[in-house]
């Protein structure tokens, strides 16, 4: 795409109102117009995601309305009955705006849309598109970004976030435009007469809340001793912080302590720059509070409310973020001893997790004769294994979780659910309260038990097109020139997700990868560490998740840091 002549496009269209253009106007470094019009925002898998500002590789009322439109011809192209779509947003600065334009853009193109009064989690979202028997469902979202990121996730019929295929078929409609002129745009005031738009809210937020309850794994527990519980919560100023305090409450958890200064939703963030539940300064104001509460459990949710980050005290008496595989591998066993003692463990029960997630759950799973499925990094995968599931009857679907904080018990959702994930935090927690354990206390058990497993997450910030070449060149060369050991520990095996092929070095056989085709390799070792290497599809980062296994935590600190060391130092050396 030749960025220049994009640019001066804008300029001169009349579609592009005079604002936008000056702002384009004032741009006095080059290599900005660059970055901001050598391409279209990427529509990808997860949908669009960028930093809000004027430009085709940025987001704003323009790329979401062409988006849209492309998503409107692609609804209107594959089905022939009644047409809907439902529309959520979280609490960032413009998600009003961009789901106004959304509906108003869906409405133009004769499709009745269902959109939230006001702000809710993606959970809801999802929920909402199967509940009202949508084709599609729309969040506006940029998940836990920073506050000048934005953007929106596309969801199916099944309410799982779009497949493979269905994204690039919406693609090639969006392609198919010739410019804005090709957007239609309804007056929201006139859709609403027209009755294609509807205005939705508590209704639907009542039955979610209801399901969210009855995934409850032990309700006696719950009934008689959840008002002993002490609980601070934060929703780092997102969607949150409603329906999470609302099941709790219905719950009877009447000892709910809500950080205040992260309580009212604000795009801007002014208390966490980052607003991501991974990261232990979001909880700087909750473990101000705690010295007051001395709470048994700390939990914050991000802006759109689909990741939870758990928070405990540890043996000697300090404060850790727990990361996403140990809270995931924590439910996941809370999950399955609860269900056998309960005698309510089905024989084909499965838990799902992504390939970049902790080979820990595997083994906790297999202890309870429950299988596990490894899916490609990212929820829909879940979503779609969930799908297939009630399609085949081959597994019940138990429980799924990825390392990046997400997690979902149950099916009327098919996303990761921090409402749901919060709930069921909290009765672990009640659960290990109960019997004198903290639940670091139950994490050291597990590990005492399964062996001291370790992950850790490195991402390099490769920006603009110069970045994404670099991602490519190390992908290239770890794919065909990477040597036969790390540290001086061999390889024994390799996936190339890509190519869709798994290699057996010791066996020297080669067998099919059953997975989606996705540009990501893992590298497995003798001693049962590994690393895989992916570029993100939402963020110009490529992502290195690193895994070894100690005999104690001190060894398995020690392991990750000598192991972390040599992965990057190849990773590194390959995007020069």
């Amino acid at each position: 795409m030749d960025y220049k002549k994009n640019y001066e496009n804008w300029l001169s269209s009349e579609y592009v109102d005079e604002a936008t253009k000056k702002e384009l106007r004032e741009i006095k470094d080059e290599k900005e117009i660059e970055d901001r019009f050598y391409r279209d925002l990427e529509f990808g898998t997860g949908g669009l995601r960028g930093v809000m500002a004027a430009g085709s590789n940025r987001m704003n009322i323009y790329t979401i309305g062409k988006a849209t439109q492309g998503l409107a011809d692609y609804i209107n192209k594959n089905y022939t009955d009644e047409k809907a779509v439902s529309i959520a947003y979280d609490s960032r600065n413009m998600s009003i705006e961009f789901a106004n334009r959304v509906a108003g853009v869906l409405c133009a193109n004769g499709i009745v849309v269902n959109l939230f009064e006001s702000l809710r989690p993606t959970p809801m979202l999802s929920f909402a598109v199967k509940y009202l028997h949508c084709k599609a469902g729309i969040v506006v979202t940029a998940s836990h970004n920073p506050k000048q990121y934005n953007g929106y996730k596309v969801y199916n019929e099944d309410a799982g976030q779009v497949t493979d295929k269905a994204a690039k078929d919406i693609l090639t409609c969006i392609n198919s435009l010739q410019g804005f002129n090709d957007v239609k745009l309804m007056d929201l005031e006139a859709a609403k007469k027209a009755k294609l738009l509807n205005i939705i809210g508590e209704e639907i937020d009542k039955i979610y809340v209801e399901k969210v309850k009855g995934l409850t794994v032990r309700e006696d527990l719950v009934k008689k001793n959840a008002k002993d519980l002490k609980i601070i919560y934060t929703p780092i100023h997102g969607s949150g912080n409603i329906p999470v305090r609302r099941v709790l409450s219905e719950l009877g958890y009447e000892n709910v302590n809500v950080v205040k200064e992260q309580e009212k939703p604000d795009g801007n963030f002014p208390t966490a720059s980052y607003p991501n539940p991974e990261q232990p300064s979001v909880f700087k104001l909750a473990l101000e509070l705690a010295k007051s509460v001395q709470p048994d459990v700390i939990f914050g949710t991000d802006p759109d409310c689909d990741r939870i980050g758990v928070v405990v005290k540890d043996s000697e008496g300090e404060y850790r973020v727990l990361t996403g595989n140990q809270t995931g591998v924590l439910l996941t066993h809370y999950i399955l001893s609860s269900l056998k003692e309960l005698n309510k463990l089905p024989e084909n029960g499965a838990i799902i997790k992504t390939i970049v997630t902790s080979e820990m759950a595997k083994k906790v799973a297999d202890n309870y004769k429950i299988e596990t499925i490894d899916v490609l990094t990212g929820f829909k995968y879940i979503g779609e294994k969930i799908k297939e599931f009630e399609s085949t009857g081959a597994n019940t679907y138990l429980f799924g979780f990825e390392e990046s904080y997400g997690c979902l018990a149950g099916t009327f959702v098919r996303d990761k659910d921090a409402v749901i994930g919060a709930m069921l935090v909290c009765e672990m927690v009640l659960y290990y309260k109960n019997k004198g354990l903290s639940l670091f206390d139950a994490l050291t058990d597990l590990y005492n038990e399964y062996g001291f497993y370790k992950e850790t997450l490195a991402s390099l910030e490769l920006k603009g097109k110069e970045g994404q070449e670099k991602i490519q060149k190390a992908l290239e060369y770890l794919r065909n020139s990477m040597k036969d050991q790390v540290g001086g520990v061999k390889i024994v095996k390799t996936f190339d997700y890509k190519l869709s092929l798994e290699k057996n070095i010791l066996e020297g056989t080669s067998a099919k990868i059953k997975l989606p085709e996705s540009n990501v390799l893992k590298f497995i070792l003798e001693d049962g560490s590994w690393f895989v290497v992916r570029p993100s599809g939402t963020e110009p980062k490529m992502k290195v998740y690193m895994s070894v296994i100690g005999s104690t935590e001190a060894d398995a600190d020690k392991k990750s840091e000598t192991f972390n060391k040599y992965v990057m130092e190849i990773i590194n050396g390959a995007c020069k």
